[in-house]
């Protein structure tokens, strides 16, 4: 291999990997992790309701809905739409949205999200409903 080739070659390599790196964006590291949990059974559900209702007692909550949030840019709403609802959303952390929508009569839901950019949406539609949703972002 003479020397002008080899120079040629490490010229075009080095141009090669330059390339590619100018095509890479920079790493996201930011991220998160949901877990939505739903009763499958009755009495699951009535052990779910529970200690929602539990909670929301201990949190003094007087009114069918309780937002809390800690932290900058964050985001909340609740709607009900009939009798003795229960609607919980505890942010903590930035930039966290969430709403919450129920229509119908014993509901219970709890949206819990904790460090930063998370979003979620709950729509309950009918009676007895219960769940909760657990989101994690960093």
């Amino acid at each position: 291999m003479n020397r002008k080739f080899a120079t040629t070659l490490g010229t075009a390599t080095i141009a090669a990997f330059l390339g590619i790196a100018a095509l890479a964006g920079p790493a996201n590291a930011g991220g998160s992790i949901a877990f939505y949990l739903s009763p499958q059974s009755a009495e699951d559900a009535d052990m779910m309701d529970l200690g929602l209702r539990a909670y929301s007692f201990y949190k003094h909550v007087r009114s069918g809905a309780d937002i809390r949030q800690r932290g900058q840019g964050n985001y909340a709403g609740v709607a009900q739409n009939g009798r003795d609802n229960v609607g919980i959303v505890r942010q903590k952390g930035n930039g966290h949205s969430a709403t919450l929508r129920q229509n119908g009569y014993d509901n219970s839901y709890g949206i819990f999200q904790f460090g930063r950019n998370t979003d979620t949406q709950i729509v309950q539609n009918g009676d007895g409903q219960t769940g909760a949703a657990l989101l994690f972002g960093w």
